[in-house]
């Protein structure tokens, strides 16, 4: 009988462990994957290094941050569409994105794109758009 509840004891001291582990993997890949993506939002890297390839994109009265980052990711200028979503919303921009016609090049970081995008009138864009 002594046998059996050391053994199960054993067992049990063995699933523990297992689990532990498990939590711990876990736990460690998911902070990886938060820190990998957080890195992309403040520093992600432009599509091609300079020059790079200007790109004329034309936003539309009505276009949402959305609707404009998928035309971004379509046009090649970022990699991911969600996350110029949220880049977008964390640069501040109190009027967000205006409509006009700009061109952009893929060795423009998205920061960049958005300061463009979000001026206020043609001064401010410096002949980048219009």
């Amino acid at each position: 009988m002594k046998k059996k509840e050391a053994a199960g004891m054993a067992v049990h001291s063995v699933i523990k462990i297992v689990v532990i582990v498990l939590v711990v993997m876990v736990i460690y890949r998911l902070g990886s994957m938060a820190f990998e993506y957080g890195e992309r939002i403040f520093g992600e890297p432009p599509m091609a290094d300079a020059p790079g390839t200007d790109i004329e994109i034309m936003i539309q009265n009505g276009d949402d941050v959305k609707v404009i980052a998928q035309k971004l990711e379509d046009a090649g200028l970022v990699r991911d569409a969600g996350l110029f979503v949220l880049q977008e919303k964390l640069a501040g921009y109190k009027d967000g994105l205006k409509a006009g016609t700009y061109t952009l090049n893929t060795s423009m970081t998205p920061d960049e794109m958005i300061q463009i995008m979000a001026a206020s009138s043609e001064e401010d864009q410096d002949g980048e758009g219009s």
